[in-house]
């Protein structure tokens, strides 16, 4: 997994109609379709806006020229996440129904609802749409082009700037990571060998989780005090560039903002 870190952007360096639009298009686009599915009613019109947009997706998918390999990949990594969290809602009643029916009954007084699984449905559907848009969104724009876009839009300077480091300290941290693990295969040291005492490994992953978090501070200190030799400071802040918007990045604006407006209006009062 961490060696993956490495190549996380390696699609959004290919060269499609959605990877050359502009970061801030694509930016708000990905806004504009989250506000819009996250703030329908619970209703079952949600099943079909929600099946319109992901069409949008896999469509914009498409265009970009990428593997439905890598869609899946991150979809489902990301999905135990929310999973977690949206099984739980079967067993539970919530304030958008009156009525609930009873469909099953569980030991410890626990009862599946008719209308919690709707909800958790619902909520599911959801869910898959606004993080399709966002791995849509991180496959086909460089993590640099994201805080410049975002910057040029107006997001606070100092947010910039931390994401900036987060994102900077991250490849860090999975640097050193890896060359621990380099040291543990030239040593023969397999964490996973049943040979070896279950406290013996135990012990060295400890150590392991130790030495990873001290060096990657060390590495960080280091990386910081260069910063500072090349003239970093408490004002320091990402350069904003004046990019004028291009007529394809307008035209895909304009459209993307119009399907996004109408499908909700057009499904719930047609």
């Amino acid at each position: 997994m961490i060696d993956e870190l490495f190549f996380i952007e390696k699609s959004a360096y290919r060269k499609s109609l959605i990877h050359t639009l502009d970061a801030r298009v694509k930016l708000l686009v990905t806004v504009a379709l989250i506000i819009a599915i996250v703030s329908l009613p619970y209703s079952p019109s949600v099943f079909m806006v929600g099946g319109i947009f992901l069409f949008y997706l896999a469509f914009l998918w498409t265009i970009s020229t990428l593997s439905p390999v890598i869609f899946l990949k991150r979809l489902g990594t990301i999905m135990p996440f929310g999973l977690c969290i949206i099984l739980f809602q079967v067993f539970l009643t919530n304030r958008y129904y009156t009525t609930f029916h009873v469909i099953a009954h569980l030991p410890l007084g626990i009862h599946v609802y008719a209308e919690s699984i709707e909800f958790a449905t619902i909520l599911f559907l959801k869910f898959v749409v606004c993080i399709s848009a966002l791995v849509l969104l991180s496959s086909t724009t460089r993590l640099q082009d994201m805080l410049e876009g975002g910057n040029q839009l107006g997001l606070p300077a100092d947010f910039i700037l931390a994401l900036g480091m987060m994102i900077r300290y991250l490849f860090v941290f999975g640097y050193i990571y890896r060359k621990i693990l380099e040291t543990f295969k030239a040593k023969c040291f397999d964490p996973f060998d049943r040979s070896l005492s279950y406290r013996y490994r135990l012990k060295q992953i400890g150590y392991t989780i130790g030495t990873l978090f001290i060096r990657s501070y060390e590495q960080g200190e280091r990386t910081y005090v260069a910063m500072l030799c090349r003239g970093y400071g408490r004002d320091s802040h990402i350069y904003r560039r004046q990019l004028p918007l291009a007529l394809k990045d307008w035209s895909f604006l304009g459209i993307s903002l119009l399907f996004i407006i109408a499908i909700p209006v057009l499904v719930y009062f047609s």
